[in-house]
């Protein structure tokens, strides 16, 4: 009598594929939104920042001269004017550009004046950035053409990076932090919360900007939804020897042929561990796409959930391995891109070399040569800023 309601419970769980699904799956699940979201959270902790923060102003190197570096920029100009639009239009390759330069470069500067202001407590850092930020929440309203997907991620990643450590920082208020939030929401987060079936930078960029903007919004369910489309494509896009003979697909794109794979591969047929969807596109949209899955990462992590110890981590472990090592002069072998690659990685390899190197042991070899040799690293003037300064070597 008592043994038939265990069984009913048994089998149902079997059947709804609870118990049926491996643990392995389970283990590679995407994380779940934490309860309660950490700030500053976004791809930067506080720790960070202050440990950073206490290199720079004991003089040591390389963050001394990172920090150098960021302030001499025009990104930390104090004159800077924002160009703030209401309808920014992006076509393929920026062409148009009507307000896409001006909206990336704003928001690298929104970020590089909340990093200064961390460092040295000038206010006057922190008012820049807030006046940059306000600028563009009162005045747009979208993003058109085809290239609005990805120019939304490109701005998207780095509007909350600053808008995290202004806002959990700064004692000095932020009148307009609603509004930030608002423009956040009802502006960038439906243009890129769906993905794209694009080339990967595209998603993974996408979903860096969906999950930053989902830690700042403390919206857990859009934070669940980008970290599952990362996952899905973060396989897609980096190829491991495991995954079998051909690579994984994202299924909405219906690559269900070898020759469907190959062609969204830039026709590359073999198929080796560190290769990348498009690193026989080139380095530099290569580079993109190994900064987002980075990005996304160390996110998590701040959150509580460390996707270094999983596939994402051996991953990019091997991505950043494998196009360092061409990066810095090896050899194309005639099987790899036709023998012949597109180099120009661009200052992508500092947060995933901190956490697999320093915080997990991985030896990264080529990885660690060029990162030492590109220090201290600056932008690539789209999403990507400072990770000397806040990542290098840093254990916090």
């Amino acid at each position: 009598m008592r043994r038939t309601p265990l069984l009913a419970i048994v089998t149902a769980l079997v059947v709804g594929g609870v118990l049926a699904q491996p643990a392995a799956q389970r283990a590679d699940a995407a994380p779940a939104a934490p309860t309660t979201f950490v700030h500053p959270g976004v791809t930067v902790s506080q720790s960070q920042l202050d440990f950073a923060r206490s290199k720079v102003n004991a003089g040591a190197q390389p963050w001394k001269g990172a920090f150098d570096r960021m302030t001499a920029s025009k990104y930390a100009d104090p004159n800077r004017s924002p160009k703030p639009r209401a309808v920014v239009e992006c076509g393929s390759y920026s062409n148009p550009n009507h307000g896409c330069t001006d909206e990336r470069e704003d928001a690298i500067a929104a970020y590089t004046n909340a990093l200064a202001w961390y460092v040295t407590r000038d206010e006057r850092y922190a008012r820049k950035s807030i006046e940059l930020m306000d600028a563009w929440s009162a005045v747009i309203r979208d993003h058109t053409n085809s290239n609005a997907p990805l120019q939304t991620g490109w701005a998207g990643s780095s509007w909350p990076k600053a808008a995290e450590i202004i806002k959990h920082t700064y004692g000095g208020g932020w009148a307009n932090s609603g509004r930030f939030a608002t423009m956040l929401r009802d502006v960038y987060l439906p243009e890129i919360i769906n993905g794209s079936n694009s080339n990967g930078n595209w998603e993974l960029t996408m979903m860096e900007a969906a999950v930053g903007i989902s830690v700042f919004l403390e919206d857990r369910a859009s934070y669940d939804k980008a970290m599952g489309k990362f996952r899905t494509r973060t396989a897609a896009y980096v190829y491991l020897a495991s995954d079998g003979e051909l690579p994984k697909t994202v299924p909405s794109q219906n690559l269900d042929t070898r020759e469907k794979i190959v062609k969204y591969w830039q026709n590359q047929s073999t198929f080796v561990t560190g290769l990348t969807q498009e690193t026989c596109r080139d380095f530099t949209h290569t580079g993109y796409g190994i900064s987002s899955i980075s990005h996304v990462a160390e996110t998590s992590r701040i959150q509580g959930q460390d996707l270094y110890g999983t596939d994402v981590g051996e991953r990019l472990r091997h991505a950043l391995g494998f196009q360092a090592t061409y990066e810095q002069g090896a050899a194309v072998p005639s099987w790899l891109c036709g023998g012949s690659l597109h180099l120009g990685l661009g200052p992508v390899t500092e947060v995933g070399y901190n956490a697999l190197h320093n915080r997990l042991g991985f030896a990264m070899t080529n990885t660690q040569a060029l990162t030492e040799r590109t220090r201290p690293s600056g932008t690539n003037n789209l999403f990507v800023a400072w990770e000397t300064l806040t990542h290098g070597d840093n254990p916090a």
